[in-house]
């Protein structure tokens, strides 16, 4: 039994997050959509995982066009997820578990049938007429700049009752709110408010780096070729030909962070940003996290990139992060509801899954574990027919969108829905899944499930690896090493951590001092005379004696 929800204000430092999609995760209902209540149910198996909070994406009213992520009213729920007593339900029931609850905001817009876009687009001279972000046209009747949008096309849409152009990072259905405007601000601050009162303990914000644009509206400079291999869209939407320096990333967003932690911190909450960009991701994270004043903590994307994560690029991110803002606090994550599961995006054998899965809990920073990854869930293949994000319809075949990764959890392997629901699902389950359900994995001690709840009992017996610091990391080959440490005021705790992540031997030879192996049902492979020899995907942990 997890610990009861207590006041610690740094309870989201070093955090294990279990992301819910809400459509995919139970239907209680019959309709082939996941709801609230379905949730409630489950949460005993996030328990049972040894995770410290949940995430549940967006599950406001909405028109649905971008599934949750187009807010037409931000404090109610829609009708398919259930209503506002089957969410305080949810709370109650995963505080008595001893989980905290975390929800998706998403601030930086909202769908076209918010009553705030609804009034703003009548005229020019309304109450509400500056809360988007409109501009005239050219003198030729184009776009008043060349910003793109990442579903694809011009990122401003033509609306004949103002006779402007509104903005729209994403869908055209998805006006951006303007935050150069306070109104703007105070209303998105009520909001957290107002699910901070019902006991939420904090948020994951959505495109935090989104929230404001160049109030200028200048040009972005063409990104070069050569770099546009490392992208946050897929490699043929030609978002990923500007260097988008002036539609998201504005210095203004400081500020408003500053005043969205003055509302967490007398509730003791945490949010966790998404910084949607590819070039300056890291340095992003550690301005939104760095002081204390702004965000707990963020995401960047080097862990959600199509390319493998080697020892190489591990080295180079933290590197990376360490000289911009050593005390910035990131949140890993290697799958979400945005990317192909990382379990076929980089090609992994169930052995190397779980030497990333170890790897991952003995990182420096909170974790974010996505629906379905502690079964070694792969990308599911979805037919065009059956596809209903709008991003893959748009761009198919090259890029499938991101169905793929939110078809519904398998609870059960005796059914076609693998026990997600009674009725036909929204998006199908495939076969691949039905093999790897809970039910399947639940008693098996060699499993994946087995091997995730192993290893977050790991982080969680060791609390060196969820606050202390991240010291020596080496890569050489295929091997990556470093330690963990923590002062004699935290305990004085010291782990010793090697990787194989690659299918070759590896050797190393342990730091000086005396050392005890831990880590032995993960699969660890022991030290031997201070020479470490590790095969394809071994792992070593030792701690200081």
């Amino acid at each position: 039994m997890q610990e009861v929800i207590g006041t610690d204000a740094d309870w989201w430092r070093g955090a294990v997050i279990y992301q819910i999609y809400p459509r995919s995760y139970q239907d209680s209902t019959g309709d082939g959509v996941g709801d609230l209540r379905g949730i409630t149910v489950r949460l005993d198996h996030i328990a049972s995982l040894g995770a410290d909070a949940i995430w549940i994406s967006p599950f406001f009213t909405s028109p649905m066009k971008d599934f949750g992520y187009d807010v037409s009213d931000y404090c109610d729920v829609d009708p398919m997820f259930g209503t506002l007593s089957d969410f305080d339900a949810l709370v109650a029931r995963a505080q008595a578990l001893g989980l905290r609850v975390m929800i998706d905001l998403v601030l930086s817009h909202t769908s076209d049938a918010h009553p705030w876009f609804v009034q703003s687009r009548r005229d020019r001279s309304n109450d509400k007429a500056d809360w988007y972000v409109w501009a005239d046209p050219k003198p030729d009747g184009t776009p008043p700049n060349n910003w793109l949008s990442i579903f694809g096309g011009s990122a401003w849409q033509w609306d004949t009752r103002r006779e402007q152009y509104y903005l729209h990072n994403f869908l055209t259905s998805q006006p951006d709110l303007n935050l150069h405007c306070d109104a703007v601000q105070d209303a998105l601050l009520d909001v957290a408010r107002f699910w901070l009162a019902r006991g939420v303990n904090g948020f994951r914000l959505d495109t935090i780096n989104f929230y404001f644009a160049d109030k200028y509206l200048r040009d972005n400079p063409a990104l070069p070729k050569d770099l546009r291999n490392n992208t946050i869209a897929p490699s043929v939407n030609p978002y990923n030909h500007q260097l988008h320096l002036f539609d998201k990333n504005q210095p203004e967003n400081h500020e408003f962070l500053r005043k969205f932690r003055a509302v967490l911190d007398p509730f003791n909450a945490a949010a966790v940003g998404e910084v949607g960009d590819a070039q300056r991701g890291l340095e992003i994270m550690a301005e939104y996290t760095s002081g204390g004043d702004k965000v707990q903590m963020c995401y960047p994307f080097e862990m959600l990139q199509p390319a493998r994560l080697t020892a190489g690029l591990l080295q180079d991110t933290f590197a990376r992060m360490n000289a911009v803002a050593p005390d910035a606090w990131p949140c890993w994550a290697y799958s979400n509801h945005d990317t192909v599961r990382h379990i076929t995006r980089w090609g992994l054998t169930e052995a190397a899954a779980k030497t990333y899965t170890v790897l991952l809990m003995c990182l420096r920073g909170s974790l974010c574990l996505y629906q379905g990854e502690e079964l070694g869930l792969p990308e599911a293949d979805i037919a065009f027919e059956d596809l209903a994000d709008p991003y893959g319809i748009a761009f198919w075949p090259e890029f499938k969108g991101r169905d793929g990764c939110r078809t519904p959890m398998v609870w059960q392997s005796d059914n076609a829905n693998g026990g997600f629901s009674a009725a036909k699902p929204w998006l199908p389950v495939t076969a691949a899944h039905l093999g790897r359900s809970v039910a399947a994995q639940e008693a098996d001690p060699t499993s994946m499930l087995t091997h995730y709840r192993r290893a977050l009992a790991f982080r969680r017996e060791n609390p060196v690896l969820q606050g202390g610091d991240l010291v020596d990391l080496v890569a050489t080959g295929d091997l990556a090493r470093f330690r963990r440490t923590q002062d004699a005021e935290m305990g004085d705790a010291e782990i010793f951590c090697a990787f194989n992540l690659g299918e070759g031997p590896a050797h190393t030879q342990l730091p000086e001092g005396s050392w005890v192996a831990i880590g032995g049902d993960l699969g660890a492979t022991a030290a031997m005379g201070g020479e470490v020899t590790l095969g394809a995907w071994g792992f070593c942990l030792m701690r200081k004696a």
